[in-house]
Protein backbone atom coordinates (compact mmCIF):
# COMPACT_ATOMS: atom_id res chain seq x y z
CA UNK A 1 0.00 0.00 0.00
CA UNK A 2 3.14 2.58 0.98
CA UNK A 3 4.81 1.67 -2.10
CA UNK A 4 1.87 2.08 -4.23
CA UNK A 5 0.94 5.75 -2.68
CA UNK A 6 4.80 6.76 -3.06
CA UNK A 7 4.22 5.58 -7.52
CA UNK A 8 1.49 7.44 -7.35
CA UNK A 9 3.11 10.68 -5.65
CA UNK A 10 5.88 10.90 -7.94
CA UNK A 11 3.52 10.50 -10.65
CA UNK A 12 1.43 12.99 -10.03
CA UNK A 13 4.09 15.71 -8.59
CA UNK A 14 5.32 16.99 -11.67
CA UNK A 15 2.03 17.84 -12.69
CA UNK A 16 0.95 19.46 -9.36
CA UNK A 17 3.95 21.54 -9.68
CA UNK A 18 4.17 22.30 -13.78
CA UNK A 19 1.63 25.30 -13.78
CA UNK A 20 3.08 26.97 -10.68
CA UNK A 21 5.28 29.41 -13.71
CA UNK A 22 1.88 30.19 -15.03
CA UNK A 23 0.29 31.01 -11.87
CA UNK A 24 3.09 33.68 -10.84
CA UNK A 25 2.51 35.07 -14.09
CA UNK A 26 -1.08 35.47 -13.82
CA UNK A 27 -0.69 37.13 -10.43
CA UNK A 28 2.19 38.94 -11.66
CA UNK A 29 -0.11 40.37 -14.50
CA UNK A 30 -2.98 41.35 -12.05
CA UNK A 31 -0.65 42.73 -10.07
CA UNK A 32 0.07 44.76 -13.12
CA UNK A 33 -3.55 45.60 -13.65
CA UNK A 34 -3.50 46.64 -9.97
CA UNK A 35 -0.70 49.31 -10.09
CA UNK A 36 1.52 47.55 -7.97
CA UNK A 37 4.15 47.27 -10.21
CA UNK A 38 6.91 46.42 -7.51
CA UNK A 39 5.17 43.89 -6.50
CA UNK A 40 4.34 42.16 -10.47
CA UNK A 41 8.36 42.86 -10.45
CA UNK A 42 9.31 40.67 -7.79
CA UNK A 43 7.07 38.31 -9.57
CA UNK A 44 8.21 38.15 -12.74
CA UNK A 45 12.39 37.95 -11.22
CA UNK A 46 11.36 34.90 -9.52
CA UNK A 47 9.76 33.35 -12.52
CA UNK A 48 12.86 34.03 -14.19
CA UNK A 49 14.76 32.63 -11.41
CA UNK A 50 12.93 29.63 -10.84
CA UNK A 51 11.68 28.45 -14.20
CA UNK A 52 14.17 29.50 -16.37
CA UNK A 53 13.55 27.37 -18.95
CA UNK A 54 9.55 27.86 -19.07
CA UNK A 55 7.72 29.47 -21.61
CA UNK A 56 6.57 31.78 -19.03
CA UNK A 57 10.21 33.01 -18.11
CA UNK A 58 10.46 35.10 -21.75
CA UNK A 59 6.98 36.19 -20.98
CA UNK A 60 8.19 37.37 -17.93
CA UNK A 61 11.60 38.67 -18.72
CA UNK A 62 9.77 40.85 -21.49
CA UNK A 63 7.35 42.27 -18.74
CA UNK A 64 9.66 43.13 -16.27
CA UNK A 65 12.05 45.63 -19.01
CA UNK A 66 8.69 47.03 -19.64
CA UNK A 67 8.08 47.96 -15.96
CA UNK A 68 11.65 48.94 -15.58
CA UNK A 69 11.39 51.36 -18.69
CA UNK A 70 8.10 52.63 -16.99
CA UNK A 71 9.65 53.32 -12.90
CA UNK A 72 12.82 54.89 -14.97
CA UNK A 73 10.88 56.63 -17.10
CA UNK A 74 8.35 58.46 -14.17
CA UNK A 75 11.54 59.14 -11.87
CA UNK A 76 12.40 62.31 -14.32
Amino acid sequence: MKRMLLIMLFLFLPIACSNKAADLEKTARFEELQNNKEHAAKLYREIIQKYPDSPQAKEAAGRLDGLEAQVSGSGK
